[in-house]
């Protein structure tokens, strides 16, 4: 590229490229997983590729997501994987089918990361860390020539199709590249980066965008002072959690302002319809003990309690933890003295949900830009040469790895699809 006043343009256009030996130029909007991994499959091609990212430093959710030892993605075979994705995503699920769970594991090993499988068949780096493999991503990306621009903030087009970048301490950035990726990112987490700002860009344009809104959340519940103060943070194990006619065993913790954790995030579509739906809270079925059926509990619990406290008792015949407990008391701390009535409690706790946790406490976002304003190509339909992948589209994936694929899967979809439109062979190594 060639600077001039403020402005970044290709050293020769599109139109060119047939008769140039000058490569084409990229630019990826977005130095999060999917940006890099499609500036890798671009670069890989041998086409000049640069990253521009707002933030002061690439990949900080995926270095948050790494936290929890980063799980790339799931073992379970590839048919149960993709109905992970559900009908409402059938083009993801046919764009993780070309860059599959096993090729993603290949290119961690690749980049010196090999994977496990842990027992819940989930994948995970052996050190069961992101920044030893961001490191090695960012240092092949440096070695295949891609060149990171940080403190860039996209903020669409001009009048003239240049694409505008704000700088916080320089003049506005105007840039026309040969094709461009955006990968911007859902709304979660936004003081990593994803704040979802790009939407208001984007509708403005004339681009489908369909409302995001909060996936892998938590529910907001009203609990009592008395819980909030004693056992926020606490984890309710071994539970079971059912709607609208769905039951989903697992964990979650007990927040300030509801429940998180995996079988709350498992039902999160549901929810999510019921309370659109109802315009109004919707109603949970908590089951404390889901291992034992209501007759067994009531077994247990027909035994003369003498003088040990409820939670005492409770703790000893069914083991329940002192949260499980303050749990089941809400909302006025009290728990029937009847053994089977007192079963039935523990067996289907109610829990008025009264809407998902907000944006900035989710894992991940639903909603973005509409299958149908991008063509097969991953290509904005209204504006050619402009390609989309990542959280940005409209898709959904419960945990498990089955986000980071999707991620890592819609961007190498969308580096071969601007290898199509610029004529230009793929790279032999992301396969």
């Amino acid at each position: 590229m060639s600077e001039k006043n403020g402005e970044f343009t290709p050293a020769h256009s599109s139109k060119q490229t047939e008769n140039s030996h000058v490569a084409p130029t990229i630019i990826i909007v977005g130095a999060g997983p999917a940006g890099l991994m499609a500036a890798e499959t671009v670069a890989s091609a041998g086409l000049r590729t640069h990253i521009f990212d707002h933030m002061a430093a690439p990949g900080r959710k995926f270095l948050m997501a790494g936290r929890g030892g980063l799980n790339l993605t799931h073992s379970e075979p590839l048919p149960d994987f993709l109905n992970r994705y559900g009908p409402a995503n059938t083009p993801l699920s046919d764009i993780v089918e070309s860059f599959p769970p096993e090729a993603l594991r290949a290119w961690a090993e690749d980049l010196g990361q090999p994977t496990f499988v842990g027992t819940s068949g989930r994948v995970f780096p052996q050190t069961l860390k992101a920044s030893p493999l961001l490191r090695a991503w960012l240092q092949r990306l440096t070695d295949l020539g891609v060149e990171l621009n940080l403190r860039h903030r996209w903020l669409g087009w001009d009048d003239t199709g240049h694409q505008i970048f704000a700088r916080p301490d320089a003049d506005n950035l105007l840039i026309r590249a040969d094709a461009t990726i955006l990968a911007l990112g859902g709304a979660s987490w936004p003081r990593l980066g994803s704040d979802g700002t790009w939407t208001e860009t984007l509708a403005h344009a004339g681009i489908g965008i369909t409302p995001i809104g909060p996936f892998n959340a938590g529910v907001c519940i009203a609990w009592s002072k008395h819980l909030i103060d004693g056992f926020a943070g606490q984890p309710l194990k071994r539970i079971a959690l059912s709607y609208a006619g769905r039951t989903v065993r697992g964990e979650a913790v007990i927040t300030r302002t509801g429940l998180e954790g995996g079988c709350v995030y498992a039902l999160n579509e549901l929810i999510r319809d019921g309370l659109n739906a109802h315009h109004a809270p919707i109603v949970l079925d908590l089951d404390l003990r889901p291992d034992l059926d209501l007759q067994q509990l009531t077994e247990r619990l027909s035994t003369s309690r003498s003088r040990q406290s409820m939670a005492t008792f409770l703790r000893r015949k069914t083991g329940l933890t002192t949260a499980a407990v303050a749990l089941a008391r809400e909302p006025d701390g009290r728990l029937p003295e009847d053994p089977q009535e007192l079963a039935a409690h523990l067996k289907k706790i109610k829990l008025e949900v009264t809407e998902l946790s907000p944006l900035g406490r989710a894992i991940s976002t639903s909603g973005g830009v509409a299958w149908d304003a991008i063509d097969e190509n991953m290509m904005l339909r209204d504006r050619p040469g402009v390609f989309c992948a990542g959280e940005m589209l409209d898709w959904h994936a419960p945990t498990g790895g089955y986000l980071l694929q999707g991620v890592f899967a819609t961007a190498v979809k969308a580096a071969r699809g601007a290898l199509n439109w610029l004529g230009h062979p793929h790279p032999a190594k992301i396969k």
